[in-house]
């Protein structure tokens, strides 16, 4: 199929941005241009938000169970479209089409799940203290809502947001990744086609610091949420309170896996080793530090090198392949400087650790052993496929290093002692956390950090609370 050129969406029409001006898209394993995207200026961005506006103040009003009915109709539009829309992805983004589908077909369960629950936003009557008094509680949408999100998942990311804003009654500004436009585009249109009414849902692209600038701080914008770096998200979560706007923010991780000295080792490598290399490790959630026992360290690095070196690397869009390449060029040399500090200060390199071939932005899935502290995979979030192996002896002392960092997003361990997993589990300071099992980020269950990871959730009830506001109503008889 052809890769389309993607336009933005403003009150309902997609629409050229108001200067003409375009920018390139890049296919992440050729490195050539495949299409273009529209770039956003202060006259679309003041469109969209006059329409956010006027969609909130249609949205608000609709009924949770008329709101529930169109987002479901978008799940199934979704399911529907999951095969093309994957297509689209992997093109611009470089993930193994297998992954791309599973995305698009994952956002129509998350779709689902929010659009159930927002038929549960209730309220609460409070017992007076007078006969005369009714105390009730009331929850209101918060308002229009601007949304900022990253390349690496181009639909779960927006699909998160966009699913608990309207499943509550706001509006949403969705400001997608310029490296990946079609995809999130694509699911916009489901929600189109599902009956979504203008201005409720606007996508934009462009400059990233000149929208989060003029969106973050204007007086119709009542909330972000934002999905990306640690420094950025500090950056615009200081706008945010400057300005008094609720914000959501799902930050950097650099989770951290610990396999005692009982782990099935084999479930780990199963487990771990395929979210090690999932979307080439550019996952804010993939396990980046390994920390294993001493007593199975040498079988556990064997295995993980062995594990690396079956997987296939190549155009995502290719039969058999397990891994594609990097997003751009810049994290292709992001590896090499990662992979060289961490040899240079006496690390082993048992796979990969190098670029594969000339063209495209791939690198080999890579795992470095016997990596000491001060090497900057140990401190920096890598985000790529390379794997950190360091030994431990006491179980108190993995727990002390990975708690050492400020991330705080997510985090494994593999044990068969309950004892011990009920010591991880009150000990890591972590969001989330998953024991003997790969990732399991559901709908239903909670999705964020704490610490420099952020804050606020994209998953479980608790993602509708930062949608909501909550007042106190007192009336005299």
């Amino acid at each position: 199929m052809s890769y389309p050129d993607t336009r933005l969406f403003i009150d309902g029409h997609w629409c050229d941005a108001a200067s003409g001006r375009t920018l390139a898209v890049l296919n992440p394993a050729t490195g050539k241009e495949i299409g273009r995207v529209a770039h956003a200026g202060i006259a679309d961005l003041d469109r969209a938000l006059a329409a956010a506006q006027r969609g909130f103040e249609l949205w608000r009003d609709t009924p949770a169970l008329e709101r529930s009915g169109i987002m479901r109709r978008a799940a199934a539009l979704m399911r529907e479209r999951a095969a093309d829309i994957g297509a689209l992805m992997t093109m611009e983004q470089g993930k193994p089409l297998a992954e791309s589908k599973a995305e698009a077909t994952m956002s129509a369960e998350i779709i689902e799940w929010f659009a159930e629950e927002g038929r549960r936003v209730y309220g609460r009557v409070v017992p007076s203290r007078s006969l005369a008094v009714q105390q009730t509680v009331l929850r209101s949408p918060v308002g229009p809502v601007a949304a900022f999100t990253p390349w690496n998942f181009p639909i779960n990311q927006v699909v998160r947001k966009l699913s608990a804003a309207l499943a509550t009654g706001c509006s949403m500004i969705v400001k997608a990744p310029e490296e990946t436009p079609a995809s999130p585009a694509a699911l916009i249109q489901a929600f189109v086609d599902a009956g979504v009414p203008a201005g409720v849902v606007g996508l934009v692209y462009g400059n990233p610091a000149e929208i989060s600038a003029y969106l973050i701080p204007h007086p119709v914008i009542r909330k972000i949420t934002f999905t990306g770096s640690t420094p950025v998200g500090k950056q615009l979560a200081a706008l945010a309170g400057t300005h008094m706007k609720r914000a959501t923010m799902e930050l950097g991780g650099h989770a951290p896996v610990i396999v005692a000295d009982d782990a099935n080792i084999d479930l780990a490598i199963k487990c771990a080793g395929a979210a090690k290399f999932r979307n080439a490790g550019q996952v804010c959630i993939s396990p980046t530090r390994f920390l294993v026992h001493n007593s199975v360290r040498a079988e556990f690095a064997q295995k993980l090198a062995k594990h690396a070196q079956s997987l296939k690397v190549g155009d995502g869009l290719a039969e058999g392949i397990a891994m594609g390449p990097l997003a751009n060029a810049r994290r292709l040399s992001a590896m090499a400087q990662i992979v060289d500090d961490a040899r240079s200060k006496g690390a082993q390199v048992a796979a990969g650790g190098e670029r594969i071939g000339s063209a495209g932005n791939f690198f080999a899935p890579t795992v470095l052993d016997e990596v000491p502290l001060e090497a900057a995979v140990f401190n920096q979030e890598p985000f790529g496929p390379v794997a950190a192996i360091r030994g431990f002896d006491r179980l108190d002392d993995a727990i002390a290093e990975a708690n050492r960092l400020p991330y705080g997003l997510a985090g494994y361990a593999y044990t068969r002692s309950l004892k011990n997993a009920h010591l991880l589990a009150q000990r890591l300071e972590l969001g989330m956390l998953w024991i003997n099992q790969p990732a399991l980020p559901w709908a239903e269950m909670p999705f964020g950090g704490i610490k420099d990871s952020g804050y606020g959730s994209e998953g479980g009830s608790e993602a509708l609370e930062a949608y909501l506001n909550t007042k106190a109503v007192s009336i005299l008889c």
